[in-house]
Formats: C-alpha cells, sequence, structure tokens
C-alpha cells in the first residue's frame, strides 16, 4: 500500500502595494510659452484609485530647463533635459521632462490658437455668435468650422475695427468680451488670463490667417489627435479627479489644451465635471467623461463601485454559457452589482418566443419543454435553434428590417413596395449574411420592380438624405449635424459629409417601360458640391481615404463610386458596421443596447460595456456576418436567460433556471432590498437581470388575434398624403400585422401602440412607452372588445365545452401567461366571477379574458 501525507498549505494574500504615477507619463514642452500640466495619481494593482495631486510635492531637478508649481504645471525655461518627481506619503514618482525650441520664434496661429480660445469661450457657439444669424451684427462659423470666413469677419468686417494691429488691448475683439465695452454676452475674458495674451499676441503680430511659420513656406501644423489624462480610473463617491488634455499635431510636438477643451459626462449623477476637467463622484455605476477640443474627442471612463459586500465567489460560481458571460460578469464584479438567478423554463420559454419570432407559445408547447428531462441549458439550446428555423422568424426579422429600411406605399408605388419587402423577406429567409445584404442595396441597379432593393434609391432621392439615411442605417450613427458644419459632438466634419456624399454622385434614375418602374444606373460624370465651398470633394468614406478615378480619357466603362463605399462598409477592418448590426441585435433580445440609442453610435456616447460590444462584433465578422448564429449566441448566454427579478445583495446567484413543473405560483415578490439601495434592482444597463418591456404593437395585435382566435383585417391602405384610405383586398384574413409589408395599411390599435410611420430613419419613430392612449384604447376602443365578443371567438368554444370557472381560468392563464395561476389568482378570480350571478356566461368569460389580455404581465415581456 502506497501511503500519500498531503501537507496542510497556508496561503497568504497580500494586499496590493500602492504606488504614485505622474501623467502625462512623458512630456515634451516645445517652444518659449509652452506649459503642461501634470497629475499625480495612486495606483493600487496597476488601477488608478485616486487623485492625489492638491497633497503631492513636486520637485525640478533642474529650474533652468523647467520649473513645476505646487499645482503641478511645467513651464519652459530653456533647452534640454530634466526630470520631475512627485512624491505623497511615502510614495513617489519620477517622469523625464524634455525642452525644446525655447529660442526660436513661436508665433501665434489663427486656427491653432485663436479658433480654440473663441470655441472655449463660447463666442462661436449656437447660442452666440455662431448662431445662423449671428449676433449684435457679428456672424461667426459654429464652433470654427469655418476659419477661413471667421478670419475675414475678424479682420475686414466693420471697417477691420474689430482688432486694433497699433494698440491690441483697444480691439473690440478683447474690450467686449472682458467688459471694458459694454457686452451683451457679459464677462467671457479675463484680463489677465493666458487666453487674453494669446490673442493680443496674435493681434500685435499683425492678425494674420497664416503664422509666421507658414508665411516662410513650413505651413501650419495641423492638429492630429487629442488624449486625456487619465484614460481610464476608480473612484469612490466624493473623489475629485483633474482631467488633463494634451493635443498632438502634423510636427509631432503636443500642447497642453486644457484649459480649451470643453468637458461634459454620459452620467452626471455618477461623475459630473466643471469647465476646467475638474471631476466629482456623487454616486455609483460609470461614467465617460467626453473631451472636445477642435474636431477632436477623446474620453475618461470613471467607475464608481457600489457599496455591495459580495463574495467573489458569487461570480466565480455564476454560469457561463458563451464569452459573452465572462465579459458582463467582469463588469458586474468591477461595479459590485449582484446577478439575479437564471429564469425558469417556464419563463424562458414565453421570453424566447417572443423575443426570436414575436409569438406566444401554445400551452402544449410550454408542456412540452417544461417535461423535457434533458438539463435545461440542453433543451435551451435545442428550442433556441428550432425558434431561429420557424418561418415565423422570417416575419418578425423581415418586420424589423423593414423598419430599419423604411418600407412603406407612403412614398413608394404598391408594386415597388412589395418588391423591396420581398427582398428583404427572401434575403432573411436565405439567412444571407449581413454584409451582402447591405452591399446589395448599396449597389442596387436595374429596375425598382425586378430588383427591389434599387427602392433604396427611390426612397432617398435627395443626397443628403441617402447619405445620412446610409450612416443611420449601416453605421448606426447620425451625421446630419455635418451636412452644414462639422459636428459638435463628434470628429466628423463638413467636408468628410461631402465626401461621402460624392460617392452617390454619379447615379442616374431613368423612366423604366412599364408604369410606376425606374431604373438606377452609374454615370462616368456628376459630383455633389459642397454645401458651403461650392466645390466637388474627393469621394471618400468616413475616416477613410479619397477614391482614386482614372481620368475619363483613359477609356473603359466607369468604376461605380459605391462598390468603393460598399467595399469599406462591409470590410472585417471597418470598426462601425459590424458593430451597428450586433447592437441593434442585442438590444432586441436584452432591451437595452449596449449603445443606446441604438443608432447613436458616437464616441460621445460610449458602450455600457466595451469590451463586450468589440468581442461580439469580433465573432459576428468571424462568423461571416450570420445574423442567425449572433442571435443564437445571445440567446445561449446566462446573460439573456437571467430572472427579470432583482436580486438582493449577496444572494445565490448561481444556477440553472428551474424546469418549471408546477409552478403555479405568480413570480414572488423580490426580497425587500437592504436600505440604501443595494441588489441590482436599480440596474438597466449592465445585464445583471433581464430588462422587462413592453411587447411591440404588432405582436400584440397577433397575440390577441392568436389567443381569441379572431384575425385581424386589414382592409384599408392610407392613400398619399392626404389622410384618405382606399380599400385593398391585398391581405386576405389571417394575414398576421408581422407579415404586412406596408405600415400604411390602417390600424388605431397599431398606431395607438407605437408602430413607427417608417417615415426617418430612426429607432425613436417606433414609440415603446405606455400611454393614456392605450389605456382608453383597451377599455373603449373595437380591437380587442370586438374579438371577445365575437360570435368565432374562444369564448365560444368554452360556452360549447361548459369548462368550469377554475378551467377557465387555468386555461386562459396557459394560453396568455403561459403558466398556471398561483392559488391566490385562482381564488381572486373565482371571486371575481362570482360576483355577479345574474351575468351571461359570455360576460364572465369576456371578462376574464380582458382582464388577463390588457394585464401588465401579458402585456410584457419579462
Amino acid at each position: 500500500m502506497l501511503s500519500v501525507t498531503l501537507a496542510a498549505c497556508v496561503l497568504t494574500f497580500t494586499p496590493a502595494q500602492p504606488a504614485l504615477e505622474i501623467h502625462p507619463p512623458a512630456v515634451t514642452l516645445t517652444g518659449p510659452r509652452a506649459t503642461q500640466r501634470v497629475i499625480a495619481l495612486r495606483t493600487e494593482a496597476k488601477q488608478i484609485v485616486g487623485d492625489v495631486t492638491e497633497r503631492a510635492e513636486f520637485f525640478s531637478s533642474n529650474p533652468k530647463v523647467a520649473t513645476i508649481d505646487e499645482a503641478g504645471v511645467l513651464k519652459a525655461v530653456g533647452d534640454g533635459v530634466t526630470t520631475i518627481s512627485a512624491s505623497h506619503d511615502d510614495l513617489r514618482a519620477v517622469i523625464k521632462v524634455k525642452v525644446e525650441k525655447t529660442r526660436k520664434p513661436d508665433p501665434v496661429s489663427f486656427t491653432n490658437h485663436v479658433i480654440p480660445i473663441l470655441t472655449r469661450l463660447g463666442c462661436n457657439s449656437g447660442a452666440c455668435h455662431g448662431a445662423l444669424a449671428g449676433k449684435g451684427g457679428l456672424k461667426l462659423s459654429l464652433r470654427g468650422y469655418d476659419p477661413t470666413a471667421d478670419h475675414f469677419v475678424l479682420t475686414r468686417q466693420v471697417g477691420a475695427r474689430r482688432v486694433n494691429r497699433q494698440q491690441p488691448h483697444k480691439s473690440l475683439m478683447l474690450m467686449k468680451p472682458t467688459l471694458a465695452l459694454s457686452h451683451g454676452g457679459g464677462l467671457k475674458l479675463e484680463v489677465k488670463s493666458p487666453e487674453f495674451q494669446v490673442l493680443a499676441d496674435w493681434i500685435a503680430e499683425g492678425a494674420s490667417f497664416a503664422s509666421l511659420q507658414r508665411k516662410l513656406g513650413v505651413g501650419d501644423p495641423k492638429l492630429t489627435s487629442i488624449e486625456a489624462f487619465p484614460p481610464r480610473t476608480t473612484l469612490t463617491k466624493d473623489d475629485k479627479l483633474q482631467i488633463v488634455v494634451r493635443a498632438w499635431y502634423s510636427d509631432g510636438h503636443a500642447k497642453d489644451v486644457t484649459r480649451l477643451a470643453k468637458f461634459s459626462s454620459t452620467e452626471d449623477l455618477v461623475a459630473g465635471v466643471d469647465d476646467s476637467g475638474l471631476v466629482k463622484v456623487g454616486g455609483h455605476g460609470e461614467a465617460a467623461i467626453a473631451v472636445l477640443y477642435a474636431n477632436q474627442v477623446a474620453l475618461v471612463r470613471i467607475a464608481s463601485p457600489f457599496e455591495n459586500k459580495i463574495e467573489p465567489k458569487v461570480f466565480a460560481q455564476s454560469p457561463r454559457h458563451n464569452f459573452i458571460d465572462g465579459l458582463v460578469l467582469k463588469k458586474l464584479e468591477t461595479l459590485r452589482i449582484p446577478t439575479s438567478p437564471q429564469c425558469t423554463d417556464r419563463e424562458f420559454i414565453r421570453r424566447a418566443y417572443l423575443d426570436a419570432i414575436g409569438k406566444l407559445p401554445t400551452p402544449a408547447e410550454v408542456h412540452a419543454f417544461v417535461s423535457e428531462p434533458e438539463a435545461s441549458a440542453k433543451k435551451r439550446a435545442k428550442l433556441i435553434d428550432s425558434l431561429l428555423a420557424r418561418p415565423e422568424f422570417v416575419d418578425y426579422w423581415s418586420y424589423k428590417w423593414s423598419d430599419l429600411l423604411l418600407i412603406s406605399s407612403r412614398k413608394l408605388s404598391q408594386p415597388a413596395m412589395r418588391a423591396f419587402h420581398h427582398f428583404v423577406r427572401s434575403s432573411v429567409a436565405d439567412n444571407k449574411p449581413w454584409d451582402r445584404f447591405a452591399r446589395e442595396i448599396i449597389t442596387a441597379r436595374g429596375s425598382n420592380l425586378q430588383q427591389g432593393q434599387v427602392n433604396y434609391f427611390m426612397l432617398h432621392k435627395d443626397i443628403s438624405d441617402l447619405t445620412e439615411s446610409t450612416a443611420v442605417t449601416f453605421l448606426g450613427m447620425s451625421i446630419t449635424c455635418c451636412r452644414c458644419h462639422n459636428h459638435p459632438l463628434e470628429k466628423w466634419t463638413q467636408d468628410q459629409y461631402w465626401s461621402m456624399a460624392n460617392l452617390f454622385g454619379r447615379i442616374a434614375i431613368k423612366n423604366g417601360d412599364r408604369p410606376g418602374e425606374f431604373t438606377i444606373q452609374s454615370t462616368s460624370e456628376g459630383d455633389v458640391m459642397h454645401l458651403r465651398r461650392g466645390i466637388a470633394m474627393p469621394p471618400a468614406p468616413l475616416d477613410y481615404k479619397p477614391l482614386t478615378e482614372p481620368p475619363a480619357s483613359a477609356g473603359g466603362a466607369p468604376k461605380d463610386r459605391r462598390e468603393y463605399l460598399a467595399n469599406w462598409l462591409t470590410s472585417p477592418d471597418n470598426p462601425y458596421f459590424a458593430k451597428a448590426l450586433v447592437n441593434r441585435v442585442w438590444r432586441n433580445f436584452m432591451g437595452r443596447g449596449l449603445v443606446e440609442a441604438e443608432d447613436d453610435l458616437r464616441q460621445t456616447n460610449p458602450p455600457s460595456n466595451e469590451e463586450l460590444l468589440d468581442a461580439l462584433a469580433q465573432d459576428f465578422v468571424k462568423h461571416k456576418y450570420d445574423v442567425k448564429h449572433l442571435a443564437r449566441t445571445i440567446m445561449n448566454s446566462a446573460a439573456y436567460q437571467r430572472s427579470s427579478l432583482p436580486s438582493p445583495v449577496g444572494s445565490g446567484n448561481g444556477g440553472e433556471g428551474g424546469t418549471g413543473k408546477g409552478q403555479g405560483a405568480s413570480p414572488s415578490p423580490p426580497t425587500p432590498l437592504p436600505k440604501g439601495g443595494g441588489g441590482n434592482a436599480r440596474d438597466d444597463r449592465y445585464y445583471s437581470r433581464y430588462l422587462i418591456r413592453r411587447l411591440p404593437a404588432e405582436v400584440v395585435l397577433d397575440a390577441y388575434s392568436d389567443l381569441t382566435n379572431v384575425p385581424t383585417a386589414f382592409t384599408q391602405v392610407a392613400v398619399g398624403s392626404s389622410g384618405g384610405n382606399a380599400k385593398t383586398l391585398d391581405y386576405p384574413l389571417g394575414t398576421r400585422a408581422l407579415q404586412l409589408p406596408d405600415t400604411q395599411l390602417v390600424s388605431q390599435f397599431l398606431d395607438a401602440f407605437g408602430r413607427p410611420e417608417r417615415g426617418q430613419t430612426c429607432a425613436c419613430e417606433r414609440q415603446q412607452e405606455s400611454s393614456v392612449t392605450q389605456a382608453l384604447h383597451l377599455n373603449n376602443g373595437q380591437t380587442l372588445n370586438d374579438k371577445l365578443r365575437s360570435k368565432k371567438s374562444r369564448i365560444e368554444d368554452f360556452l360549447k365545452e361548459k369548462i368550469s370557472n377554475d378551467d377557465a381560468i387555468r386555461r386562459v392563464f396557459a394560453l396568455a401567461l403561459s403558466r398556471p395561476p398561483s392559488e391566490a389568482e385562482l381564488t381572486r378570480f373565482r371571486k371575481l366571477m362570482a360576483e355577479d350571478p345574474r351575468a351571461a356566461r359570455r360576460e364572465v368569460l369576456e371578462d376574464l379574458f380582458w382582464a388577463v389580455l390588457t394585464s401588465r404581465e401579458f402585456l410584457f415581456n419579462r
């Protein structure tokens, strides 16, 4: 016998040692007036956990090269290298600082220095001189998007009185904002401020558009990027953090632009920020501080964990079905948000049916699924596969993409509308890869009646509308602002907008051979003119190189510019295309987009879980833009399969959902949360639980038809913009709302419950909120009440079967809620049904159906 002795091992966990860091970690000061603010940050386990700049001591090893004051502001003195050290308690950090070109001229650039100051002061904002008509006789371009025009206005208009080159301090543009003269905008500029001195120096140097360097042929360097420090940090309530912003230019030099940058917070209640970039943490969760300078954007992410006390094993033991779960749990653990347990099988089947195919499961389907002895995760995966293969999946997602593409007879003829819908429906039925789907639309040519996707261009005949709709539809971003000026909240410029628009510049629409037929062809000539400049910009997608076209003299067939756009759009390297679609599909299943709203993907509106969005997009591309694969991945995740009920702190969050056998009770109320708001009841963006939301209008109407056995008749269609209706026989009785190709079909119910008009490419068109109009419609409207009163309704079957009250209650619950009633519910409904013995049996059953079909539990997916 072999004897083995196991020695007990005692593991000692040493807490993370704190350290000190200086940010920026490396500094080069260029020019005689260069300065740079630095901050001292405390770290633990290499994570930034606090700003100790106010309590730190700074020291320069060579003050003849650079000095530093107690606030951490470096100033250039002479060329050379020095070190800057910071100390706090027993911690110390050191960085190297290089100073150069202190003896060379440092002329003021109108574009790089003056315009940023005017922008920071708000002079060229929409509320001031950047307004469409200007203010007080002075009109500047909004946020400085047209420096040439601004320079002319400041130095040439009103007899050039706005600048006084002999006595700069007497210039109107300095006297007004300092209140040396009356100024409607109030005090904007302090005489002793660095900004005043820069403006005065510019005027003294001649107030020229180009700096001395440019006059000498060197050229003003162009701004290429900005960076904000620290990029990411974890703080606690009441902590403060000073953000530092540095701009980089095309000649390789950098400068501190913290005083000129604009700051805003995505979540002011979590972390607010003032005009100087000082952040104060006021709550728990996560916030991103957006930093804008010129047309560049940077982000500082701040996490403020909740005060929940959660054992690490809670997250370690939480189920992980695929990569989604690891990334969701990582975020939840960082913020100390507990997860809800997995939902029951009864809850899951109802949820999955409604989210994937827009239809309720039948009682037989629920019973078969709940009774299946196979492990819950395996049978759920099988159910998901079966849903993705059903024809109702095609109905549901064809309708969803028809919303996105605005398919409607509002702007299209009936044959054209049907052709476009057929293209979408056949694409969904074939599970056409999303990149191919997008390419076929963007490069569509031929007859709009034979090639349905051609109607995309018939809907968007205006080039601006076409450009903007394409950006929203396939990139999930709005660039409408850039039509007239640079985007105020994003890096996109007006020049980029018109470069992208010019990719659509060589499209010709011609009449076809049949009535209502049009054809799209590409041409060899034609350009789109820049709205302000009046010239054609080089055709180029956003953030990509321009298309190089052979000269017309080269001969050969012209290359369709849209092919170049489609190549960029569907490239795996495109940072926007896959994320936009992933975000839309994620929102459908999870109730909230990783970026919300789903068509507002921009740097200043970052994802709630950036790693997860990146991973989903990469997986989507890896699987060749397979939408069904994406849906399957999301539905199989433990994150999707969580209960919608809040979880208290420290609850058992692991484990699979129960089978639901014999689950007769209503969902039990959540355990009371600890005082102070622990648990995950307030989580609406990190997916610690399933987010409850109201069912779409079409799903509710189809469910009413199914549950009452009375189909909805669609017999009238709205015609044009006149407000009139015309009869139609195109939709036989039994056509489901989700099968309708056209939102012009008349339905007061669908309109009341938020059906979009498909008039603009915006998710905001579909209203998901509950309203008084909906309540009135359910109470007094004809749709549900007529179905219940119909002689062909399911109620007639109940009457013929002479079923008891108890059986009626159980069957209605099974049909509508996919579960049996609890004893309390059974008792309550027995009492209600027996209250008026004189009431007709039909009336009693109608009231039972109405009560359940108008309940919150029925109208919301949970």
